[in-house]
């Protein structure tokens, strides 16, 4: 995937800073095919700016307050998101071929609606001992042909265990008949006393070990008295250890009080969530509760920072909140050296010029770049209104040039153009005393 790299301006930011922001990183984006770069800016756009974007039809930069590492920014893990109503044994199954220990669970592939853990199917095996947690479950007949690798031979696949235990018909019909009640689940061999017993008692369902062929008059008595016969090829021992693996996982998964993370979250506050928690993975997710992927513990240890290029300033106190947890990969600018350091070289390109919208333009020409009549009509703007239509002292020759030739490319008339734009600036009309203040 390719980078999204930032081009960001200074706080309180003014014509150059966006203009020059919009520019280069159209410039990178032209000259380099590795990432995307976005112009961004920190503050709220002044008069004078707003009136040159509008005449040159250019998008408003995007708004940002920071630049510390989100969840977004590194490795999320995507998941398989699986139903409510799959069992146990599939959920296992799809753990130990995937390599993964958590799975998350949702009713229409979007939403999450919980997660479930080794540890979750762990306990449904070791601390369960009701005989009627298949029907608390209402686990679907389905689940049991699937886990048990049988089929059904009277009944309805889709329909579900409801009410009543599950009992291994193991003696015969006498006593039987004193344990087993109406709605119970009952495990029987291929003893026909036994599965005609267990119908007549008003069993829902009869599961049939051994693979062996069933009556056809048991098939009708239990079509007569709504029993179901699932058969399998197992032997009772197996079926009846097999059995509560179909359980649908809805039963154990965790919904309540669920440690989610928001894919804007920032790192900082997911560590320190991460530490009071025991779990191993989080899930992510977007603002509409969507699930995007898993968070593991270790996918915080040397994940990737932001980068960003900073554009007409190299001062801490004028750059975005949190550029300590940022990568600087350029700084181009025309103000004196400040006092921002990097943690690796970069490109620092600083010149005594009047404008960075200068130092832009002329990027473009040792790029072999053709300068389009939007970026041209941008660029001669910012350097128009940083060297005050070349009447301020730090103006340059090279500026006037630049300017010339990119008004050239615009079609613009520079002084009638200038006029024009400092008069949107001046135009206090709209502006509270507070506005005007600051």
């Amino acid at each position: 995937m390719k980078k999204e790299i930032s081009v960001i301006g200074h706080k309180n930011p003014d014509t150059d800073s966006i203009c020059s922001s919009i520019a280069y990183a159209n410039l990178k984006n032209i000259i380099t095919s590795s990432n995307v770069y976005f112009p961004k800016r920190i503050g709220e756009l002044n008069s004078e700016t707003l009136f040159v974007l509008n005449y040159f039809k250019a998008g408003e930069p995007i708004l940002i307050d920071n630049v510390r590492t989100q969840v977004k920014d590194i490795n999320i893990r995507k998941v398989e998101l699986v139903k409510p109503e799959i069992s146990l044994k599939k959920a296992w199954e799809i753990m130990k071929s995937s390599g993964i220990t958590t799975l998350a669970v949702s009713h229409n592939n979007r939403t999450l609606d919980g997660i479930i853990a080794v540890d979750d199917i762990a306990h449904s095996f070791m601390d369960i001992y009701d005989n009627d947690i298949l029907s608390q479950a209402r686990t679907p007949y389905r689940n049991m042909v699937e886990v048990l690798d049988g089929e059904i031979l009277v009944g309805d696949i889709e329909d579900s265990v409801y009410n009543g235990n599950v009992h291994i018909g193991a003696m015969n019909p006498d006593l039987m008949e004193s344990y087993i009640h109406a709605k119970d689940v009952v495990i029987v061999g291929n003893r026909y006393e036994a599965q005609l017993c267990a119908i007549e008692m008003g069993a829902q369902c009869i599961v049939v070990t051994g693979g062996v062929p069933v009556a056809s008059s048991i098939k009708k008595l239990a079509e007569a008295q709504n029993c179901a016969i699932v058969v399998s090829p197992h032997d009772t021992y197996t079926v009846a250890r097999l059995i509560n693996q179909s359980i649908p996982i809805r039963q154990f998964m965790k919904s309540n009080e669920l440690v989610t993370f928001n894919i804007n979250d920032y790192l900082d506050d997911v560590r320190e969530v991460m530490v009071k928690k025991r779990f191993r993975n989080f899930p992510v997710v977007d603002d509409k509760n969507n699930m995007i992927g898993m968070l593991s513990r270790a996918s915080l240890i040397n994940c990737p920072r932001k980068q960003v290029i900073l554009v007409d300033h190299n001062e801490r106190s004028q750059a975005v909140d949190g550029l300590e947890e940022a990568e600087i990969l350029e700084i181009i600018d025309h103000h004196r050296i400040g006092d921002i350091e990097t943690v690796g070289p970069v490109y620092f390109r600083n010149q005594p010029l009047g404008c960075t919208a200068t130092i832009v333009r002329n990027m473009y020409m040792e790029n072999n770049v053709e300068i389009s009549k939007k970026m041209a009509g941008l660029l001669c703007s910012a350097i128009l209104s940083d060297t005050l239509a070349f009447k301020s002292p730090t103006c340059t020759e090279a500026d006037r040039e630049a300017a010339e030739s990119l008004a050239e490319i615009a079609g613009l008339d520079m002084d009638e153009f200038s006029m024009i734009m400092f008069r949107a600036s001046s135009n206090l009309m709209d502006k509270s005393a507070e506005e005007i203040f600051y």
